[in-house]
């Protein structure tokens, strides 16, 4: 099975670069659906390399908290590559269900890679959060 990040990076493969070139994102209304998928997955690759930027801050953070705990408490880094690895298995499986809606249309590529970045973006936000708190 593919998974929803797959089917929207070999969607954009198909697009020759020479037309990317000439798509301009902040107008993505205005775009053929290519360019408008195109677009999403240009969004959803910014918000997965913001994520891959705070992950390292993040990890350090909770490998600090194991630092102040007894051995016996600790398992705050564990918790956190844990929690993300689940993560990731929900959000790819939840916008391959948003895909559904136009499954094997030219659609579905938008679909799914909007609700990459859109889901990315949050647990981004989450995860930056959870470091402020502890």
């Amino acid at each position: 099975m593919l998974r929803p990040a797959a089917v929207a990076g070999m969607a954009c493969a198909l697009i020759a670069p020479a037309t990317a070139q000439d798509w301009d994102c902040t107008k993505a209304d205005d775009l053929p659906q290519q360019g408008m998928n195109w677009c999403a997955m240009r969004d959803y690759e910014a918000a997965d390399r913001a994520l891959n930027e705070a992950w390292p801050k993040i990890r350090a953070r909770m490998k600090e908290v194991d630092s102040w705990q007894e051995d016996r408490l600790k398992g705050a880094e564990a918790a956190l590559l844990k929690s993300q690895r689940a993560w990731i298995d929900y959000r790819d499986g939840q916008c391959e269900v948003e895909g559904f809606y136009a499954r094997g249309g030219t659609l579905e590529p938008l679909i799914v890679s909007g609700c990459l970045a859109r889901m990315t973006r949050k647990r981004t936000e989450e995860l930056l959060l959870l470091m402020e708190e502890n």
